[in-house]
């Protein structure tokens, strides 16, 4: 099996022209600063690899055939991170929009059932999924978020692991080894809320990452190991490798 029958990024329509795809995986990532070691796309390559994994083990395993969508770059942000050099903030409405081209374009090829697998904490798609079930009432469409598929304990050291911390770094460094610049990065330490109630998930407001954060990480990215990565992209394209293969062989109450 060639890499170009399941990912985007690298296929050509002579490919792909003739096979027929029972999922389609859609990365969807932002782009942001990662502390001061990881780029700014990070949110969307680690997503795109482990999909690219995933629909490769379910190729070979269990001869269900997905395609990898280019990931989407663009996510939604904190007041604070805008105002960093090259941070994207992306509306909601202009995430809805570009779900809903890419969702009519793939409705008219005859596809019907989607995932998308987010990178970034940031992005919220529970609405846009419900909006779009009502229009497009025969076409399945998933969220997942690679990073909450596996709880992270008994992989990672750190008590405090949130944004371009031990497990992002370590699945980076599982990867792409190349684009991390550890001994460059930022100790990630965070402030919390004032309100006590905010930080213990009593209610909800968005962190001011200016304010919350000096290096734009959140978490000491200092503890990361390839090995570490390693070991939990194992077990998150486990897992999604079963979601690939439940959604390709079910809908969702037949």
């Amino acid at each position: 099996m060639e890499k170009r029958e399941i990912d985007l990024c690298v296929s050509c329509y002579g490919k792909v022209k003739t096979l027929a795809y029972d999922v389609v995986l859609l990365p969807w990532g932002a782009t942001e600063a990662h502390n001061l070691h990881l780029p700014y796309l990070t949110d969307c390559i680690l997503p795109h690899d482990l999909a690219v994994e995933a629909a490769t083990k379910a190729l070979a395993e269990h001869a269900v055939r997905c395609m990898v969508m280019p990931p989407v770059p663009f996510g939604a942000h904190n007041p604070g991170q805008r105002e960093l050099p090259f941070c994207i903030h992306t509306r909601q409405s202009t995430q809805q929009a570009i779900l809903e081209d890419i969702v009519a374009s793939l409705q008219a090829q005859g596809v019907r059932k989607l995932i998308i697998l987010s990178g970034h904490g940031g992005n919220n798609f529970k609405g846009m999924i419900r909006d779009l079930a009502f229009r497009y009432p025969d076409f399945l469409i998933v969220a997942s978020e690679w990073f909450s598929i596996v709880p992270t304990k008994g992989y990672f050291e750190a008590a405090v692991d949130d944004h371009a911390g031990e497990s992002e770094t370590s699945v980076m460094m599982h990867y792409h080894p190349e684009l991390v610049n550890l001994s460059e990065a930022g100790s990630g330490a965070a402030r919390p809320f004032s309100i006590g109630a905010l930080n213990n998930k009593i209610g909800w407001a968005p962190r001011h990452w200016d304010k919350a954060t000096a290096d734009s990480g959140v978490g000491d990215p200092r503890l990361a190991t390839p090995e570490k990565g390693a070991r939990y992209a194992r077990a998150v394209v486990e897992k999604l490798t079963t979601l690939l293969v439940e959604v390709a062989r079910h809908n969702l109450y037949e």
